[in-house]
């Protein structure tokens, strides 16, 4: 549950600060997409898998910096500009990693020492349960589960947090106040690339150890998801993210285990996103000005 909640908690911390601050990001499965299959190449040609980390959360900046310019400075539809996003990294990746490795379903297998390592904590690791849950994962995870509270503080308790909850309500309000609903709505996106990149890089050099075609298999989605069910809220959609964790190991560990297909298990996570999302949406109010282009007035 823990290993399949991390990207989700990090992309849907990302989505959260592009959509506090009033733009909706679709993108965060191109975006992780994107993470994913830098970490991947990085890690491959430096031999040091901190550098692919590193070069995946940058490739994440730049495609939600093309996401800002789009949505916030030429105000396209936010829509269609994360959905264009998330079709263009799905062939992107394949074509070059057939230009440098010949392969377009997957690059090749990192070995072992060329992943991120698993950390384990010395007194947790003796408690039974306690060692299973917190102990022995990667350093994404536990960064993953620290920004949590983090991002509860940012959000709430600092300047920054304010204004890009007031530009996402109320950007006329904003700006008559001296807050530039421009540069807080591009700092928001910019952010949920950093966070939904680094999602993307530990499929690929933590969790796996090579990236192969489609690899997120909509957790980008189910990011967006939890985002909604947990109500634009750090602790909500951290919660929402170890449920459909949780969803997910439970399909893993069910196959071949139970007597039903393979595949109607593998859905069980997608279905449960449909239920909560059927079942939750309408009691979400999301930010009131969320995928309204802003146009300053003239003065």
């Amino acid at each position: 549950m823990v290993r399949y909640s991390t990207p989700l908690i990090l992309a849907a911390l990302g989505g959260m600060y592009s959509e506090r601050g009033g733009v909706i990001n679709i993108a965060l499965e191109g975006i992780m997409l994107a993470g994913a299959f830098t970490a991947s190449v990085v890690t491959i040609f430096s031999h040091n898998p901190w550098v692919g980390l590193a070069a995946a959360m940058c490739a994440g900046l730049l495609v939600a910096l093309i996401h800002a310019v789009a949505s916030i400075a030429c105000r396209a539809d936010q829509v269609v500009v994360g959905a264009s996003i998330n079709m263009l990294f799905l062939g992107v990746p394949a074509l070059v990693s057939g230009a440098l490795f010949q392969s377009t379903g997957s690059t090749p297998q990192l070995p072992r020492e060329q992943t991120l390592p698993e950390m384990h904590l010395p007194l947790i690791d003796k408690i039974p349960v306690l060692s299973q849950l917190f102990s022995g994962h990667t350093a994404i995870t536990y960064i993953a589960f620290a920004l949590v509270p983090l991002s509860y503080f940012v959000l709430f308790r600092t300047r920054f947090g304010l204004r890009l909850r007031a530009v996402g309500e109320s950007p006329e309000a904003a700006d008559t106040a001296g807050i530039s609903v421009y540069r807080m709505r591009c700092a928001g996106v910019l952010l949920s690339g950093a966070l939904a990149g680094i999602g993307g890089a530990y499929l690929s050099i933590a969790q796996n150890s090579l990236f192969t075609r489609n690899m997120t298999g909509g957790r980008g989605f189910i990011a967006l998801a939890a985002l909604i069910f947990g109500k634009w809220h750090p602790v909500g959609a951290f919660m929402a993210c170890l449920l459909f964790g949780f969803a997910e190991a439970v399909s893993d560990q069910l196959q071949g285990v139970v007597p039903i297909p393979v595949q109607l298990i593998q859905i069980f996570p997608y279905v449960l996103t449909l239920i909560v999302l059927a079942g939750f949406i309408g009691r979400a109010i999301p930010p009131r000005a969320i995928g309204t282009p802003y146009v300053k007035e003239s003065r």
